[in-house]
């Protein structure tokens, strides 16, 4: 279907047009319909799969057709996010939605000084993008007033839940009009999401775009068993072996991105890192650099797994695995988007194991294993077995032998392209 059959404002079609979107994706054609008839949703679709302009789109329509004057510090949308890039992100793809409209547009987030963003809400601000806490911070000060704000919208509510921001969304609703149109939208759909959707929600209609907590069909999932202090010789070997030319690389912390981080350099390999000690302004520059092609490599902690909007990214590492299966999701939800191939590889320690079985549970499915050569290891299973075999009586203790032993997959992956 496309969007010209929706019959949009023709400033709003212009827009696409100059975005280049012409055909729906799946949950575009499911929520923009009902979504412009003001109904309130709960919208459970994956991260890369046009959801911004499920819900931007109806939205810039219905305040198309109902013309306001813009208010100093009165929003008449909100948009709640739980990072500062996505809210970055956001900003920039709505406000190519509305290039051609009379409303402005405002990302609120922490990191800043609440200076610049005071005064331009106090100019007036059509739609307000925002994190929880520093929206917030705006409220106790006095500097926006969600009264008569009458769409909101959360985006990755379930990111939000994890990262505690619960008790901030349910203040902010509390400053909300009660006639307004909610729109939930969550790469996963949990308790924690359903309850609080029938809390915030009116009357709504549920989207679901694809199976609860799958990912997108378009990504193939890789595992490489390893030793946890072999896994940057392993990135390396892959890195040069394969020649990726494009690489985001997860980890769990910010010291096992600086130490990556400073492998790459000694190997003269252009990369850039993002992380919670990082300014915004350096987390922005590593991003555009990686964009732009000028690095190689991109090393991100949890802060990038969501918002990043890379092109074409073909390759999603997780040099850890994450510590909730969920996130798992969002990490490898960089690459394979708007239908798109990508491939996302993890490194799994013998300590991973476990969660790499809730990942599995989780995206209902098992993940193919590949051994590279020079790089085996036993399974955590394997080794339990061999512990329990050499106690019984007659057997000896052959431990130290069975952590050396190769390891072998019923099933290869299918390798990375080369470039």
């Amino acid at each position: 279907m496309n969007f010209s059959s929706l019959g949009l404002d023709p400033q709003i079609l212009r827009a696409l047009d100059v975005c280049g979107y012409t055909s729906m994706t799946p949950v575009q054609e499911m929520a923009i319909v009902p979504a412009r008839r003001g109904k309130d949703l709960l919208a459970n679709a994956q991260t890369g799969t046009g959801k911004t302009a499920a819900f931007a789109l109806p939205i810039l329509q219905q305040m198309l057709d109902k013309p306001q004057p813009t208010q100093s510090g009165y929003p008449r949308a909100l948009i709640l996010t739980p990072t500062r890039e996505l809210a970055e992100q956001l900003a920039q793809t709505i406000g190519a939605y509305a290039q051609f409209l009379p409303f402005t547009v405002l990302a609120a987030y922490g990191g800043v000084k609440l200076g610049g963003q005071e005064r331009k809400l106090k100019a007036g601000v059509d739609i307000l993008i925002a994190t929880p806490g520093r929206l917030l911070e705006h409220l106790t000060q006095c500097n926006v007033n969600l009264a008569n704000t009458e769409f909101v919208v959360l985006d990755e509510a379930d990111r939000m839940l994890d990262m505690g921001f619960i008790d901030a969304v349910r203040t902010v609703f509390q400053h909300t009009a009660k006639q307004r149109q909610t729109l939930l939208f969550s790469a996963t759909i949990s308790a924690a999401v359903n309850e609080l959707a029938h809390k915030i929600l009116k009357n709504h209609q549920e989207v679901r775009v694809t199976k609860q907590n799958v990912t997108a069909d378009t990504i193939e999932h890789v595992v490489y068993p390893v030793e946890e202090r072999r896994k940057i010789d392993l990135f390396m070997t892959l890195l040069e072996q394969y020649n990726w030319f494009q690489v985001l690389v997860f980890t769990s912390t910010k010291e096992q991105a600086d130490r990556l981080m400073a492998s790459l350099k000694r190997k003269k390999v252009d990369a850039a890192v993002c992380h919670g000690d990082k300014s915004q302004g350096s987390r922005r520059r590593a991003l555009a650099d990686f964009k732009s092609n000028k690095v190689q490599v991109l090393i991100a902690t949890e802060v990038a797994a969501r918002g990043l909007d890379i092109q074409g990214l073909e390759y999603v590492v997780n040099y850890n695995l994450p510590y909730l299966a969920e996130d798992y999701v969002h990490r490898i939800g960089r690459t394979g988007r708007a239908g798109n191939e990508g491939v996302a590889i993890s490194f799994v320690s013998r300590e991973e194991e476990r969660s790499l079985d809730s990942i599995e549970r989780l995206i209902g499915g098992r993940i193919r294993r590949v051994t590279q050569r020079g790089f085996e290891v036993t399974s955590r299973d394997a080794l339990l077995k061999t512990v329990s075999r050499s106690s019984r009586p007659g057997r000896t203790n052959k431990v130290s032998q069975a952590r050396n032993t190769g390891g072998r997959t019923a099933s290869k992956a299918k390798k990375p392209k080369k470039r």
